[in-house]
């Protein structure tokens, strides 16, 4: 060894430094390789192997026992051991599951008849709809929903002819109460077993919480169907379904539309009348009027906003879900300096777009507020929102029948338990136009 002193440079007998750094790697790789050789878990059945508290351990993988531990007078497994062979098991695990699975493929391709089967299903869940239309009710409105059922309806086997045929879906929306599991949840549970026609929402149900439930109906149809359009609709109100068909399909080609009766009506700023809006002064001077939006007894929407409306409403759901992770990891003895800091960047995110679509007191105003801002047509269709009798029925005996019929100063139709029924016979369509509506050849194509 030399040692360099003053003046002098000890060149003579000194790698280079290239060779240095390659010897270095070359070393640092050789050691990472007989490192992963030494402690390398073996693959056999029933051999012994060595332990950190220097007992022998034998495995055996089928029967998944693992024999005690020889040569350890505590006979308990160290946390780390236990962590190594619980993790060989579930790999183990796994490997047989993916070639079990693996098998089962190669069984059904052989076979034709359960491969055409597979393809049927595949077929199924892919399937292309026309239309989802979701009925608003209430625990209380178990007699709407009957006389909704006796009406416009489709019952049964004709309601699946339906789907399958036309490729409408037709549900009542509702959520939960706020004792779950109580008297409304199960009294609408046995409506469901004698109807089979609800959609259960992940909501709590409220008058004030409209809103909030407009926009849980939208991102779980859009998550349940794939559809060109979705439509809410009023348990109180009388529709057509083809004409409701045929008017839509008139947009199906265009990407981002909002269909419905177009108004905008006042702000009331008043507490106590109907239709409060609590932050009227975001609406400018009191007496100013709401922006335009579809009055909220019926209206459609394409694909493509009711996926915009899940797409934030999962991102919330997401978000929080994080948090509670989060918060478990920080509850538990196993947390780390780096879950601490996961915590602040989730929180602001979370305050951030909680409440990215706004909430106002009135549904379809919070409806059309999501798209005020964004590139969507919206379309003013007044067949949407026709009278009753003698309005309804006057337009079709002029041959331009109405989607809808409802009474403005009702929001819905008047008495509509006992009204419906007349509606319907005299503002009906034709019994058969339902299943010859031009429509069908429009989903059919665009399937």
């Amino acid at each position: 060894m030399f040692v360099k002193s003053k003046g002098e440079h000890a060149s003579k007998h000194v790698l280079p430094k290239n060779l240095a750094l390659l010897l270095c790697f070359a070393s640092f790789c050789a050691g990472m390789f007989f490192s992963n050789r030494t402690w390398m878990v073996p693959d056999a059945k029933g051999i012994p192997w060595t332990s950190r508290t220097g007992g022998k351990q034998f495995v055996d993988y089928d029967r998944n026992i693992v024999l005690k531990n020889e040569g350890n007078n505590s006979g308990d497994i160290s946390g780390s051991q236990h962590s190594i062979l619980t993790m060989d098991k579930a790999i183990s695990d796994l490997e047989i599951k993916l070639m079990a699975s693996r098998a089962e493929r190669e069984t059904i391709q052989k076979d034709p008849m359960m491969s055409e089967g597979v393809k049927n299903i595949e077929s199924t869940l892919k399937r292309k709809y026309f239309m989802v239309i979701g009925i608003n009710t209430a625990f209380s409105s178990h007699k709407r929903r009957d006389s909704v059922r006796a009406t416009w309806m489709p019952q049964a086997e004709k309601r699946k002819k339906l789907e399958e045929e036309t490729g409408i879906i037709i549900r009542f929306v509702i959520g939960h109460s706020s004792t779950s599991g109580g008297i409304l949840d199960k009294a609408i549970e046995a409506e469901e077993k004698v109807h089979g026609d609800f959609l259960r929402l992940q909501h709590v149900e409220g008058y004030l919480e409209l809103s909030a439930k407009t926009k849980t109906y939208f991102a779980t149809a859009v998550s349940l169907w794939d559809a060109e359009f979705y439509v809410k609709v009023d348990d109180d109100i009388h529709v057509n379904l083809a004409t409701l068909g045929v008017t839509l399909a008139r947009h199906s080609k265009k990407p981002r539309v909002y269909i419905g009766c177009m108004k905008s009506g006042p702000v009331l700023a008043r507490k106590g009348v109907k239709y409060h809006e609590p932050e009227y002064w975001k609406f400018g001077e009191v007496g100013n009027k709401y922006f335009r939006h579809a009055t909220g007894q019926l209206y459609a929407i394409s694909k493509d906003l009711a996926t915009y409306i899940f797409i934030n409403q999962k991102l919330v759901q997401l978000l929080n879900e994080a948090l509670v992770l989060v918060l478990r990891c920080m509850c538990s003895n196993r947390s780390s300096n780096f879950i601490y800091l996961l915590v602040p960047p989730v929180i602001i995110v979370m305050l951030c777009l909680r409440n990215v679509l706004h909430k106002y007191a009135n549904e379809d105003v919070s409806l059309g507020a999501w798209f005020i801002g964004l590139d969507v047509e919206h379309v003013d269709d007044r067949r949407l929102c026709c009278g009753t009798p003698p309005d309804c029925e006057w337009k079709a005996q002029a041959g331009n029948i109405c989607a809808a019929s409802f009474d403005w100063r009702c929001s819905g139709i008047c008495r509509s338990v006992e009204r419906i029924m007349e509606v319907h016979e005299r503002c009906g369509e034709d019994k058969n136009a339902l299943w010859s509506a031009n429509f069908v050849q429009t989903i059919r194509t665009s399937s």
